[in-house]
């Protein structure tokens, strides 16, 4: 199985509404995605803590998926590609991790 962590960091303001506003918008595109991505075996996602540190991301992503083969599928899924056309002018660093479990 493949664990896939991708944790984002948003800008202050984007689209008229602040990070943590597009950091819960982004959430719920990507939790909308289970069940409707066919190689996405399970995934959760997480929003940072309010009173955390300021400069700690604001989103994380954990996925699952069967394989590697299965992970690039998502990857280029067009629900998938859309949530990342949203939020890419929203977002001000992304940092992902890819690993075997």
């Amino acid at each position: 199985m493949i664990r896939h962590i991708v944790m984002f960091k948003f800008l202050p303001e984007a689209d008229g509404h602040t990070a943590r506003e597009n950091a819960e918008r982004t959430a719920a595109m990507l939790r909308d995605l289970q069940g409707k991505v066919p190689t996405l075996k399970a995934s959760e996602v997480y929003l940072g803590a309010e009173c955390a540190d300021p400069t700690n991301c604001d989103l994380v992503l954990i996925s699952d998926f069967d394989s590697f083969e299965d992970l690039n599928e998502y990857i280029v899924h067009p629900l998938h590609k859309a949530v990342g056309q949203f939020m890419r002018p929203l977002r001000e660093s992304r940092s992902c991790v890819d690993f075997e479990i």
